[in-house]
């Protein structure tokens, strides 16, 4: 019954650690960097032509977990699409950084729509 008890222990552990390599791995500047870049490309096969130059991702080559998504007020809608799209793609942490990006776009959306 120990055995059984410990072996069970031992499968949790894994998942666990696993859990937490996924989560590390989900933030790292490179994985982030690629993700910036598909939901860019993916916004902008979306949008109208003439939005299409109002993306673009900009990274920080000092800081580079830092990144800046550039676009028009009204070109937000197709990387909000854009965004949706890519989550269930995503790992884990990464997809909450970027579901953390779309509430802040929704957010600053809202706050011009109702000026």
């Amino acid at each position: 019954m120990i055995f059984l008890s410990s072996d069970i222990e031992v499968r949790t552990l894994e998942k666990l650690i696993g859990a937490i390599e996924e989560i590390k791995n989900g933030l790292d500047p490179e994985i982030l960097a690629r993700w910036y870049q598909a939901v860019e490309a993916d916004a902008k096969t979306i949008s109208p032509d003439a939005l299409r130059e109002s993306i673009a991702v900009i990274r920080d080559p000092v800081i580079t977990l830092k990144f800046e998504f550039k676009a028009s007020r009204r070109v937000v809608p197709y990387v909000i699409k854009a965004i949706d799209r890519n989550l269930p793609l995503m790992p884990f942490a990464t997809g909450l950084y970027f579901q953390k990006l779309k509430e802040m776009m929704e957010l600053e959306e809202f706050r011009q729509r109702y000026k």
